[in-house]
């Protein structure tokens, strides 16, 4: 599909949706149900480059409107939701994979597009477990803890969900992002496919004890020697495997009653990758060839969380993953490319990056500690405060995470932040009288933000401190 085209059935499909006069209805047909969600997005990014370059500042307000359909027939059903979104200027229209600020992403966005974030069809008659499905179309794929998996992207899986074994496997590649504004997909995306699984026990209750699978097989083509290098050319491709065993005491359950929360989680990376050398000629970055490595890595995640009361609750968190490579050997850990880093690890029902709303860091080369308190009244408010610190695990090897700011050799210290996430909640219907107009089923009021000092792994000459701020108002209808 062309990409006039698909900006074309984009609009209709949304359009059409937005227009619809039983989308706002309070009954929904039997069998079809309609809704939208609303949320209106102010922004504040300052120094995402840490003062190195002009542009790291990206603020603005924005408005999205998400309608969707879910219609259930017997054993079938399928789901379709569509966004449009127009803001003051470029910012983030969501917290998932897809939908938040890639720094290595060179690929422009618009301040307003129209989408379709999810379109599929789902069997639930395979077998006679209601929590058995299978599922073909642009989905949702989210693991708990979210360093695995939190994207929408094309898939065929098979889900199984019952009180005593999850499990579900699949295969998924992105064909497009299915947004007005992006015509091509990033170059990590393309021609590489996921097949991926999982299986989780509760082995007592509040206890599991499971296994994640994912394989990556990148298979599209680097630039050939003497080609020009830019910012969307490909520079990696292979073939990566990670297996990963973990325990989980209802961590990400901010509904448990278990005392102590837990969770640990031991990742292996084994594969093979073809890194693309490049250099510039006469002031154009050309390639000159590939290097083959074998990478064997791996990551460790630990964490603790005390639940004092209905109300209040503190825990700590430690990961490390690997990193450094040595000629054609690498150790550097990297995550799926399908994560978001984001779960309810505070106790309350609030997601959080699990290594810095400002920050960003991500599994690569990391070693990361945080404590964290919150606090929850009834369903109406929480609070998480969250203090992180960040080090580089092989000092002369690079460490990804959401700036546009390299890093010095020889130095371990990539900083401290603090985040602050807020939330006020109207759900249930119990919405107050004073809102009554808006007709919503439930809405919330959201405030992340992080403040970032960067350490001496950064050069001398960057800023001393950057932040993100978000502040969403949500209506459900």
């Amino acid at each position: 599909m062309t990409s006039t085209n698909r900006c074309v059935a984009l609009f209709a499909c949304t359009a059409g949706l937005l227009g619809s006069p039983v989308l706002w209805a309070a009954e929904a047909q039997p069998g079809l149900s309609y809704g939208a969600n609303m949320k209106i997005t102010a922004q504040s990014i300052d120094d995402q480059d840490l003062g190195t370059r002009d542009g790291g500042d990206f603020n603005g307000a924005g408005v999205s409107v998400r309608p969707w359909v879910y219609g259930l027939s017997g054993d079938w059903s399928a789901y379709l939701m569509g966004e449009a979104f127009i803001a003051s200027d470029v910012i983030e229209s969501d917290t998932s994979e897809s939908d938040t600020f890639d720094p290595n992403d060179a690929r422009e966005r618009d301040d307003h597009f129209l989408a379709l974030h999810e379109f599929w069809v789902d069997y639930g008659g395979l077998t006679a477990y209601p929590g058995e499905t299978l599922r073909l179309g642009r989905q949702k794929i989210r693991s708990a803890d979210g360093l695995w998996w939190d994207s929408n992207i094309e898939a065929l899986r098979w889900n199984f969900d019952t009180t005593l074994l999850n499990a579900h496997v699949g295969v998924a590649e992105r064909f497009s992002d299915y947004r007005t504004d992006l015509d091509d997909l990033a170059p990590q995306d393309e021609d590489r496919l996921h097949l991926m699984g999982d299986i989780s026990t509760q082995w007592r209750p509040g206890h599991w004890a499971g296994l994640k699978l994912h394989h990556s097989d990148d298979h599209g083509g680097l630039p050939h020697s003497g080609e020009e290098v830019d910012l969307l050319s490909k520079t990696y491709s292979g073939q990566l495997t990670w297996l990963g065993v973990e325990a989980n005491g209802d961590f990400y359950n901010y509904r448990s009653s278990l005392p102590l929360s837990y969770m640990a989680s031991l990742t292996w990376l084994t594969g093979d990758a073809d890194l693309l050398t490049a250099r510039t000629v006469d002031g154009v970055r050309r390639a000159v060839g590939e290097t083959n490595q074998d990478v064997d890595a791996w990551a460790l995640d630990l964490g603790l969380r005390w639940n004092i009361d209905e109300s209040w609750r503190v825990g700590a968190t430690y990961s490390r993953a690997s990193g450094g490579s040595d000629g054609d050997d690498s150790e550097q850990f990297i995550q799926t490319d399908l994560q978001s880093n984001r779960a309810n690890f505070t106790g309350t029902n609030s997601g959080v990056n699990r290594f810095g709303e400002a920050y960003r860091g991500e599994l690569n080369n990391l070693q990361a500690a945080s404590l964290f308190g919150a606090w929850q009244l009834n369903k109406d408010y929480d609070a998480s405060l969250i203090y992180h610190r960040f080090w580089r695990v092989d000092d002369e090897a690079d460490s990804a995470s959401g700036l546009q700011a390299s890093l010095v050799p020889g130095e371990k210290d990539l900083g401290q932040e603090v985040d602050l996430v807020l939330t006020r909640y109207f759900n249930e219907g119990q919405m107050p009288a004073e809102l009554g107009w808006l007709g919503a089923k439930s809405a919330l009021v959201r405030f992340r933000g992080g403040l970032f000092l960067p350490g001496d792994a950064f050069a001398s000459d960057t800023d001393s401190s950057m932040h993100r701020a978000f502040i969403d108002v949500v209506w459900r209808y």
